[in-house]
């Protein structure tokens, strides 16, 4: 683990101590920014993949159309 320097707004720090408060543990900082970062980035990361397979399915979309359209023939045939 890496030691880094950062500048955050009075407010935001505030709310950070209010949020451990409320929930009765003992306030780490440290420890509540690295989740912060790690959910956002988490987040970000499934964002991306989610875009990615959006684009697949824009581009096969003619061909994904026709295979769904064969199967519900073949489902409704007698």
């Amino acid at each position: 683990m890496k030691t880094i320097a950062i500048t955050i707004e009075e407010d935001i720090l505030q709310r950070i101590c209010a949020a451990h408060k409320a929930k009765g543990t003992p306030i780490n900082r440290s420890q509540f920014i690295r989740e912060a970062v790690r959910d956002y980035l988490e987040r970000m990361e499934t964002t991306a993949e989610e875009e990615r397979e959006r684009e697949i399915f824009r581009g096969n979309r003619r061909r994904l159309y026709q295979q769904a359209v064969a199967l519900i023939k073949e489902q409704a045939k007698p």
